[in-house]
């Protein structure tokens, strides 16, 4: 029994009631790509100047979250913004993070598939001046993940709303960066409730003139395009701009709000997945999308109906501070050692946003080791003066 801190200020008793998921391998293939966004786990004994320097990563704990993922069958979106990307994660280490894995990958026997976030984080803000230069800096990371193995998740990058680019100069980077990748790419629409310094991508003034332009860029050359990831947590935005896209193009929800009906589909048309959230509810998430290629609707909506609170809290607002949700779900399911983020990120929520967090994992099932998430929720609480 735990007491858990409310929104508003009372104490509450917790008891545990929910039955952990074993986490486990699919028994069939599964009909939905679906990639989980990795957080970085740090090495908090080697950390030194945690805001003004590198982050220290503890690589043991970082790959072995990943094989854990891939042992489900899920796929893995590395080094994106939920590794902190520009959050207190730089690009040498992102690049170390992307070689480690691809490494990893290839040894893994399922063969997973890995897709890495190349953007311009390397490059001093001031340089970034014209479009040129913004392609140049995309192509500088995309050689390094390409070198490695990986397939590109071309970012959206703050460079351009910087400028405050028109669709010109946005049709001028992406069209030489999906012409000239290796292989098909993945774009990446971010809303700015993840990065408010995303506001306006596109260069367009509303989202449906955005929408119009990304859609007839991708047409340009469908055949260079893997899916696209959009996260503007607008279900019937998604559901109607995938209606467009072209035959054989992916749409890959970004949306951890609404993700449950939009993977599901509409009986025609259904999306993908590139989540944040997967990372953290993976046994729910493998074994619903197991259910779905199964035709058992019914499974799947229970495994996944209890997530969906637990995301909408983890990415609720301020969305950007979602990644201290993922790494404390890491903590609580003994993945890692401690509860420490590049940045010291973990202080970006408050100790009843942890709470919340903590009851609804227990009621989704997603607390794998009951005793040790209790101990350990009750040493943060005791950390922040009662518990």
């Amino acid at each position: 029994m735990l007491t858990l801190p409310t929104e508003d200020g009372r104490l509450v008793p917790h008891a545990l009631t929910g039955t952990p998921l074993v986490p486990r391998a699919p028994r069939v293939a599964l009909t939905r790509t679906a990639f989980a966004a990795a957080h970085v786990v740090s090495d908090p004994l080697r950390e030194r100047s945690p805001w003004d320097t590198r982050p220290a990563v503890d690589w043991g704990a970082t790959l072995a979250f990943r094989q854990g993922l891939w042992d489900q069958g899920l796929g893995l979106a590395e080094a994106m913004d939920t590794a902190q990307r520009g959050m207190g994660v730089d690009w040498l280490t992102a690049q170390e993070l992307i070689n480690r894995t691809m490494a990893a990958a290839r040894a893994h026997p399922l063969r997973p598939r890995v897709a890495c976030g190349c953007g311009t984080d390397h490059a001093a803000p001031g340089s970034l001046t014209t479009p040129d230069a913004i392609a140049a800096a995309y192509e500088h990371q995309a050689e390094a993940i390409e070198a490695a193995g990986g397939q590109l998740i071309l970012m959206a990058t703050r460079a351009l709303p910087a400028l405050s680019a028109g669709p010109d100069a946005y049709h001028a980077v992406y069209r030489r960066l999906i012409d000239g990748a290796k292989d098909p790419v993945i774009l990446h629409w971010l809303g700015d409730m993840f990065d408010p310094a995303l506001a306006g991508y596109w260069g367009c003034a509303t989202v449906d003139q955005a929408s119009d332009f990304v859609l007839s860029l991708i047409a340009e050359n469908p055949a260079k395009v893997d899916g696209i990831k959009i996260s503007l947590l607008d279900q019937s935005h998604e559901e109607a701009f995938r209606a467009r896209l072209p035959e054989g193009v992916r749409l890959y929800t970004g949306d951890d709000f609404n993700y449950a009906p939009l993977i599901a589909g509409d009986g025609t048309r259904h999306s993908h997945a590139l989540l944040g959230i997967f990372a953290a509810i993976a046994p729910a998430a493998s074994q619903a999308l197991e259910a779905l290629a199964q035709g058992d609707r019914a499974t799947y909506d229970r495994l996944l109906a209890p997530t969906v609170p637990l995301s909408r809290e983890i990415f609720r607002a301020p969305t950007r501070f979602y990644k201290a949700g993922i790494a404390f779900l890491a903590w609580l399911n003994g993945s890692q050692r401690h509860f420490i983020m590049p940045a010291g990120f973990q202080s970006s929520r408050d100790i009843t946003h942890y709470a919340q967090v903590f009851r609804l994992a227990d009621q989704a099932g997603l607390l794998s080791d009951p005793d040790l998430a209790t101990a350990r929720m009750r040493l943060l609480l005791q950390l922040h003066g009662f518990g």
